[in-house]
């Protein structure tokens, strides 16, 4: 990873993105989804306010549930690293959640099955990891993306 080491890996919005964001956080609220996208809302460390941004909620065959962040150490992780709860919201709903942080030795599998759903979104943060990297190449970069599983 160029000049991040898996601790501080963020890769900040530009250009249109922040604009795009912030289109794309309206639409939860408005009660839409793209393929089980949801309104991330955790309250902040230090402030203690709820913070909210979209989040691609990932869904295993086996009804698990994950978090991951594509961009790094964003600070929804942080917020979610202290807080250990949130709520998933679409439209009026609000959905409690607790998470727990998976260690990168198991992350290989959900960063696979995030890459095939949602690869061709989030792909370009991933720097030339795809759904069809070996399992050495993912667990080579796990460090440097936060997963967390959801109840």
């Amino acid at each position: 990873m160029d000049q991040h080491t898996a601790a501080t890996r963020y890769i900040a919005p530009k250009g249109i993105e922040p604009l795009m964001n912030r289109f794309f956080n309206m639409l939860p609220k408005l009660g839409i989804s793209i393929m089980g996208s949801r309104l991330l809302a955790v309250r902040g460390r230090k402030s203690g306010e709820w913070r909210t941004t979209m989040v691609n909620l990932m869904v295993t065959e086996d009804g698990t549930r994950y978090l991951v962040a594509p961009r790094g150490q964003t600070q929804w992780v942080k917020n979610l690293r202290v807080a250990g709860a949130g709520e998933l919201r679409l439209g009026r709903k609000a959905e409690p959640f607790t998470a727990v942080e998976v260690a990168d030795a198991d992350k290989t599998p959900v960063l696979r099955e995030y890459l095939k759903r949602w690869g061709w979104e989030v792909g370009q943060f991933f720097e030339g990891i795809t759904k069809n990297a070996t399992d050495a190449e993912l667990a080579d970069i796990a460090p440097g993306f936060p997963v967390f599983r959801i109840a």
